[in-house]
């Protein structure tokens, strides 16, 4: 009898571990700012999206650090525009870049006037850590810059949040905390509303059983990444917020269904609205439609913080 539970304890911890490795674990950082995901969705766009991360890549920025909650050291591009300008904080998505996830995004915030904060997710690009942990950290590094551009920009200068895939989460999430008086509106773009959710419909694209995955996922993430996926849950924290927010999809996209920002838009408990992109992939709905993509932003900011 020892033997069995010794024999289940394993099979449950090597479980545990897999779960950790493949879904939270970075053992190496990607170096290559051009990597997109496979597949004709994405075909269409490469080339475009190289010279967009070129030209971003070329625009001068100041390096800054700031210190996280739990004590990473963690890093940004800021880019200024104008003094006493609104502050676009913009988290990237899910093992990906800030200069390619928002090669459209960043210059879309300057061309309106407003200066960039353009951040390193933990455990992505210039910033520590080897977890990413969907959201559950990731929020309270969201609201560790918030308080950064405050201490640094004033109390009066707005702050909007905005972010793609698991960025899109992780600003929602954030916005269910205790955010600075200075932050003024969110924009989300093809968002999850949970970690718990989105590993588990993953899971079950990939064929594996996704109800058992994710319960060996989370266990992993407890025992070697120190958090609770469960805490990693948007859903649950648009409920809390009164900031307005604005939600992108792209009605195509095969990684994050678009139903997951409709089920985001009914929870919302401030002012929300809601613009889907037909045909558009996951994170493409501007490089879909960019024209009308500028002024679906440039309209909900000017609503925002006038």
């Amino acid at each position: 009898m020892v033997w069995v539970i010794a024999a289940v304890l394993a099979v449950i911890l090597l479980g545990a571990w897999y779960g950790y490795s493949v879904a939270f674990f970075v053992p190496k950082k990607v170096e290559d700012i051009y990597l997109l995901p496979s597949g004709e969705q994405y075909e269409a766009h490469r080339a475009h999206m190289k010279d967009c991360i070129d030209r971003l890549a070329a625009v001068p920025c100041e390096d800054v650090w700031i210190a996280a909650q739990d004590g990473k050291r963690l890093h940004g591009r800021y880019y200024h525009v104008a003094e006493s300008a609104p502050v676009q904080i913009q988290f990237h998505g899910y093992r990906g870049g800030a200069l390619r996830d928002l090669c459209g995004g960043a210059p879309l915030a300057m061309k309106l006037g407003h200066n960039v904060l353009l951040v390193d997710q933990r455990a992505h690009g210039g910033s520590e850590g080897k977890t990413i942990s969907f959201g559950a950290k990731e929020r309270l590094d969201c609201q560790s810059w918030c308080r950064y551009a405050v201490g640094r920009f004033g109390q009066d200068t707005p702050l909007v949040l905005v972010g793609v895939s698991m960025g899109a989460s992780t600003v929602l999430m954030a916005s269910g905390l205790d955010l600075p008086g200075a932050v003024k509106a969110v924009v989300a773009d093809c968002p999850y509303t949970s970690g718990w959710e989105i590993i588990r419909r993953v899971a079950q694209d990939t064929g594996m059983p996704g109800g058992l995955a994710v319960v060996f996922c989370a266990l992993g993430a407890l025992i070697w990444g120190r958090f609770r996926l469960r805490d990693a849950d948007a859903l649950k924290a648009v409920e809390r917020t009164t900031l307005p927010v604005l939600l992108i999809h792209g009605e195509d996209d095969r990684f994050v269904p678009c139903e997951m920002s409709r089920r985001l838009y009914a929870a919302c408990g401030g002012p929300v609205r809601l613009e889907t992109f037909p045909g558009a992939a996951h994170g493409m709905s501007y490089m879909d439609d960019p024209k009308r993509y500028e002024a679906v932003i440039e309209g909900f900011l000017l609503d925002c913080l006038k």
